[in-house]
């Protein structure tokens, strides 16, 4: 059978690796990876290997967002995960690289790293280039098109302006051009050593990309050479390196949810109270979308991830004694390398002048959320918020009450039932922020929910919050008009009703039926672990 698929009698003498491609025509996240799964196949024979190329699923988070659709996006992290597990384990693979682009498929990609712990190299598939909307030609990305519907909503743009900036916001190849979910991830993965130098910070389209592939490659080989897996690599050092560069670029609140996870998948300790820890002591550096100024190309323009770890090692804030891919330390990595941010960037702040002198991902808890919850609070939002609760039973209700401006100034938009089993699947809430924002509302209405937040998503938004309302949750019992503040000084959010209220509400609660009863999100709803524990189905295997 591998005769027919191109082995040659020499071949079988040869470590067999596999080259796990999520190339799909469903989002231009993964529309090139087939081109760079066939470089990073090239790395490997060039090497010594024989690679096969095989593929899992991708879904598109920003095409399915505010619809029900949007509800298969966390599920499809643990489809990819099993699915990569499924192929190198069934065919016997010595080892593996894995391509992703769009935001669930890397952590899917690394949690399976981490669970087989075979040689392995993950690539990103690379940033997209920001497209180019009216006629003062501004950058764009999926960002100002999701605003762009509260803005029409709000009379600021005409019907032809929105059409321009749909059909002009997204040139091509890559995923999402801020520091969104999948930039987060793609830098994370890079801190923790399970990428190349730079991988993370790569245009989709470049040559640089390609190359990145082919050295994979090559780098999976050395890795099986020198008797090198995941778990050498992926240590709790690791994950807090991941950690530390997220916060100093603005990352986005999934990477709370997806290290967990992938922690979790490596038999690592790692819960909400560790990005508290690290988040006190590490300052948020880069000015980047999409509550900063700067697109990931930009960062990509001076020299990408690789001259902030360098400082970041420099100054003591990240591990540079971590392992990582290449067989060198984080230290050896940057020591060898030649890139050099340029003195006139602006991109990236000095340590001795943040935009924030601690993390924005900020962790509360609280009678609202005793489980705890995320939020993405930057400081340009406020530091507090008080306001009056306002709502609703899933995302769409919400989005129809602020484009019809039900939701008002002082109000706490609340969205419960969209938690990882009430939802089920944890929906990212991009179209009710974009709207708010749009709306020009940013600064005067909050946003919590026990679903998720696009890494798109900015304001003064809460998200994950634990327990969710299915399970009987506070937030669960929240009415309209209740008093709620939030307040990311003291990592708290109240619900301000007394105590015994609080609890004779909860005493007359009762669970709704779940909305699937059948099929994959029925199986996620029943499997999944809650939110502060990386919202996995493996959790009580």
């Amino acid at each position: 059978m591998l005769h027919a698929v191109g082995f040659k009698r020499e071949d079988f003498k040869k470590n067999k690796i596999g080259i796990a491609s999520t190339w799909s025509m469903v989002t231009p996240c993964n529309m090139h990876i087939d081109r760079l799964a066939k470089e990073a196949a090239k790395g490997v024979d060039a090497a010594g290997g024989k690679s096969v190329i095989f593929n899992t699923i991708t879904i598109s988070d920003g095409i399915s967002m505010g619809t029900e659709g949007m509800k298969y996006s966390l599920v499809s992290r643990e489809v990819i995960a099993d699915s990569i597990e499924t192929v190198v384990g069934c065919e016997g693979m010595d080892g593996y690289v894995a391509i992703g682009g769009c935001d669930k498929n890397m952590p899917g990609c690394i949690m399976v790293m981490g669970r087989m712990n075979r040689p392995s190299v993950f690539v990103y598939g690379g940033t997209i280039l920001p497209g180019c909307v009216g006629v003062e030609k501004k950058d764009a990305d999926i960002v100002t098109v999701f605003e762009a519907v509260g803005k029409r909503a709000n009379c600021q743009i005409t019907d032809k302006e929105l059409i321009d900036i749909e059909e002009h916001s997204i040139p091509g190849e890559g995923s999402c051009g801020g520091m969104y979910t999948a930039n987060t991830m793609a830098s994370a993965i890079e801190a923790m050593g399970m990428s190349l130098p730079n991988s993370g910070a790569q245009a989709a389209v470049s040559n640089e990309k390609l190359i990145d592939c082919f050295d994979a490659g090559a780098a999976v080989m050395n890795m099986i050479k020198r008797g090198i897996t995941p778990r050498d690599i992926m240590t709790k050092e690791a994950f807090e390196n991941a950690i530390t560069l997220i916060i100093t670029l603005g990352g986005s609140t999934n990477a709370v949810l997806h290290l967990i996870a992938a922690a979790h998948s490596t038999g690592i300790k790692l819960g909400i109270e560790d990005f508290v820890r690290i988040g006190k002591k590490t300052p948020v550096l880069a000015d980047l979308r999409p509550s900063g100024k700067y697109f990931m190309n930009d960062l990509v323009k001076i020299g990408g991830t690789v001259p902030l770890m360098r400082l970041l090692i420099e100054e003591g804030l990240m591990n540079g004694d971590c392992l990582t891919v290449t067989g060198k330390t984080m230290r050896e990595n940057m020591k060898n390398s030649k890139i050099f941010w340029p003195k006139t960037q602006t991109i990236v702040r000095p340590l001795s002048d943040p935009i924030k002198k601690d993390s924005h991902l900020v962790i509360f808890k609280g009678n609202l959320c005793p489980g705890g919850a995320v939020g993405k609070i930057t400081g340009k939002e406020g530091l507090k918020f008080v306001g009056k609760a306002i709502v609703f039973e899933s995302e769409e209700a919400a989005l129809q009450a602020i484009l019809n401006d039900k939701v008002k100034s002082g109000h706490v938009v609340v969205v419960r039932r969209e938690g990882p089993k009430g939802g089920p699947g944890m929906r990212e809430m991009l179209s009710p922020t974009s709207a708010i924002m749009g709306k020009g509302l940013g600064k005067e209405v909050a946003f919590i929910t026990d679903g998720r937040f696009s890494g798109g998503s900015h304001g003064f938004v809460v998200g994950h919050v634990t327990p969710e309302a299915f399970v009987g949750g506070p937030i669960a019992v929240i009415k309209n008009g209740d008093p709620i503040t939030i307040d990311a000084v003291s990592r708290e959010i109240t619900l301000g009703i007394p105590a015994k209220e609080l609890k004779d509400r909860l005493a007359k609660w009762k669970q709704p039926k779940p909305r699937y009863t059948h099929g994959v999100l029925a199986k996620y709803a029943k499997l999944s672990s809650d939110a502060s524990h990386g919202a996995v189905t493996d959790m009580g295997l």
